[in-house]
């Protein structure tokens, strides 16, 4: 082989792994939390986009805080429209009739899925919750509610009030 060939192939391969690295950086972004570029929909409004795994709260007709999320697995999303219906700190849990039931675990405890704080929606059957297992958020994970990070619930918590509009959509 030529010289000049194998510096050609070297450069190609040198390209290409550059290109993945960026390509995965990319994707990666996407799933990261902050201020994006966000519109078509009313400012103090949650959108939640299953497919992307992201909530967004809409600051203004430009732009929203975006933060990761864990999702209802199969067979257990929902879309629609909501609303915030109740805030709770450190909320205790029970695990519905449909997993068994169980024992009331109280709010704080490690084994509470709940997290440090919920926004609860349609009569309490779903929740924006924190979580015990921050390894979930990104995932298709949940029985229909949404997972974050408890800082990022917290964030949350401390910015909208009940009655606040919720847009789950695929």
């Amino acid at each position: 082989m030529s010289v000049l060939f194998k510096r050609a192939v070297f450069f190609v391969a040198f390209v290409l792994a550059f290109a993945l690295v960026a390509a995965s950086m990319a994707h990666s972004a996407t799933n990261e939390r902050g201020m994006v570029a966000f519109s078509g929909f009313r400012p103090g409004t949650i959108v939640v986009r299953t497919s992307e795994r992201s909530l967004y709260f809409v600051i203004d007709e430009q732009r929203a805080l975006r933060f990761p999320v864990g999702v209802g697995r199969t067979g257990k999303t929902w879309t629609g429209m909501a609303q915030v219906e109740g805030k709770f700190v450190r909320p205790a849990w029970q695990a519905p009739a449909e997993l068994g039931g169980g024992p009331v675990i109280p709010g704080g405890a490690s084994n509470n899925p709940m997290g440090e704080a919920a926004l609860t929606l349609r009569g309490g059957e779903y929740a924006i919750h924190g979580t015990n297992r921050p390894e979930s958020i990104g995932h298709f994970v949940s029985h229909g509610c949404i997972r974050m990070h408890n800082r990022d619930i917290v964030e949350l918590y401390l910015l909208v009030p009940v009655g606040t509009p919720v847009i789950v959509e695929r």
